[in-house]
C-alpha cells in the first residue's frame, strides 16, 4: 500500500465538533469514490470515535483530539482518533456492548460496537492518565 494523501487535525474536545470531524473526513475520503453507504459508515464511525473522546476522555471540554486520516492507493482509509484524557482501565471491557463510563448521563455504551460494525477493523489502545487511541480501517469498494 502506498499513501496517496493524508491529513491531521487537532480539534478542541467540545460537543459539536464531532459533526465537523465526520463531514471533514467524508469530504477527504471522496477521492476514493466511496458509495453513499461506505461514506455513511465512515461518518458514523468517526462521529462515534470523536464523541467518545469528547464525552469520556476529559472531565470538561478543555482537552484536544487528534484526528488523522490516511488514504492508500488500494482504496483503504485509515482513521486514527487520539485523546490525552484519563484513559480506559480495560479497553477490551470498554468494547463490550452497553459498557459506558457515564451511565448517569444516559449514554448507551454502544460506541465501540457501532464503530466495529461499520468499519473493517477497530483497534483500541489506552493508558490510564495518558489517553486513548482508536484506529479504524475501511476498504472502499470491498463489496463491489
Amino acid at each position: 500500500m502506498k499513501v496517496i494523501n493524508n491529513v491531521k487535525m487537532i480539534l478542541p474536545a467540545k460537543r459539536g465538533n464531532e459533526s465537523f470531524a465526520r463531514a471533514s473526513v467524508a469530504a477527504f475520503c471522496a477521492s476514493l469514490s466511496p458509495t453513499i453507504e461506505e461514506i455513511n459508515d465512515i461518518k458514523t464511525a468517526v462521529s462515534e470515535a470523536v464523541t467518545n473522546a469528547i464525552v469520556h476522555a476529559y472531565t470538561d471540554e478543555s482537552g484536544e483530539i487528534l484526528l488523522e486520516v490516511v488514504l492508500y492507493d488500494d482504496k483503504v482509509v485509515d482513521i486514527t482518533v487520539t485523546d490525552e484524557g484519563k484513559g480506559l482501565e480495560d479497553p477490551d471491557e470498554a468494547r463490550k456492548p452497553f459498557f459506558t463510563t457515564k451511565p448517569q448521563e444516559e449514554h448507551s455504551g454502544m460506541g465501540f460496537t457501532i464503530m466495529e460494525a461499520f468499519m473493517d477493523t477497530l483497534e483500541v489502545t489506552s493508558v490510564i492518565g495518558r489517553g486513548t487511541t482508536v484506529k479504524l480501517r475501511k476498504k472502499i469498494g470491498k463489496n463491489a
